[in-house]
């Protein structure tokens, strides 16, 4: 197995995916009515020059808005990807099962309707299809990726932002896919993990950690399978990617930070970037260079792991 564990130190080529890409970008809303009677709203972002365009489903946290992480997603869309992202249900009581169900029909959905919905001149191609999730949703990206739901469309990359299994070890969300064994993960593709340094710690007395240890990140990065890497924005908490007052709203239960949020959305979006670049788009030069050159990027990274074989 050939790892690559790298720290702040490292100072080796530089990379760009942490500026905003060269193509201009559009983003809406599409309708439940659009996608199904049982659906909720979409949020698409998406470039606007003719191409053919890698497709992400990106899925949202616990009680947020999709809306809510529009930075991140234009960024990454300005570096050539189309992103979908579904408004999944905003009631406290709806189960990660519902979710997945739900993110299912949509990825379906993709199969035969996105395409009617792009600007002229750009193609989805939903043969390389990334999928992408936030605390929660992060949790039910890992379940949809591990056949908890069936699709018409299959992955070909996975990322979880921050994901969360639940509450802690004991009372953990269904479907609990978590085994605490090393490598167990039977996902047959790559997959990335970004973790946040604060995600872990208590806000106060009166709210738990968000993403608690045993629980977070960097088990769900324990049971994947190579090729898979790690990246943990060391100063960072788990809400303070989503836009500015998004950010605030989450930040009431979530340990924050005083550094600035846009460098953690220009951070984790060129992550993204580089990882659905190499895995989408057969181009491994934006994260080898992240990898080999943590300085490159606006956050703190450390660790970073990689292992690609």
């Amino acid at each position: 197995m050939a790892a690559v564990v790298l720290d702040s130190k490292a100072n080796f080529t530089v990379t760009s995916v942490f500026e905003p890409g060269n193509l201009s970008t559009q983003s809406f809303k599409v309708e439940s009515s659009a996608v199904s009677s049982k659906s909720k709203p979409l949020y698409i972002v998406t470039p606007t020059e003719t191409g053919t365009y890698p497709v992400i489903l990106f899925l949202h946290g616990f009680l947020c808005s999709n809306t809510s992480y529009s930075q991140l997603l234009q960024h990454i869309a300005s570096h050539g990807f189309v992103l979908v992202a579904p408004q999944s249900s905003m009631n406290i009581f709806a189960t990660v099962s519902q979710e997945i169900t739900y993110s299912a029909a949509v990825t379906n959905w993709m199969a035969t309707d996105l395409q009617s919905l792009l600007p002229e001149g750009v193609t989805a191609n939903t043969n390389k299809l990334g999928l992408a999730g936030h605390s929660r949703g992060g949790h039910v990206a890992f379940c949809l990726a591990l056949g908890k739901a069936e699709t018409t469309l299959k992955f070909s990359a996975l990322i979880g932002i921050d994901p969360v299994a639940g509450i802690n070890t004991v009372f953990r969300s269904k479907p609990s896919i978590l085994t605490y064994i090393p490598r167990s993960f039977d996902l047959g593709i790559p997959v990335g993990v970004i973790g946040t340094g604060l995600s872990s710690q208590p806000k106060n007395f009166l709210f738990p950690p968000c993403a608690p240890d045993g629980v977070n990140h960097a088990e769900y990065f324990n049971e994947c399978k190579p090729p898979c890497c790690y990246f943990l924005a060391k100063e960072y908490g788990h809400m303070s990617l989503l836009d500015d007052g998004a950010e605030k709203v989450g930040n009431c239960m979530c340990k924050s930070t005083s550094q600035p949020k846009y460098l953690l959305r220009k951070g984790m979006g060129g992550i993204v970037v580089a990882f659905m670049k190499a895995y989408l788009k057969t181009d491994e030069s934006d994260l080898v260079a992240v990898v080999n050159n943590p300085k490159s990027a606006p956050i703190t990274l450390d660790p970073i792991i990689y292992i690609s074989a």
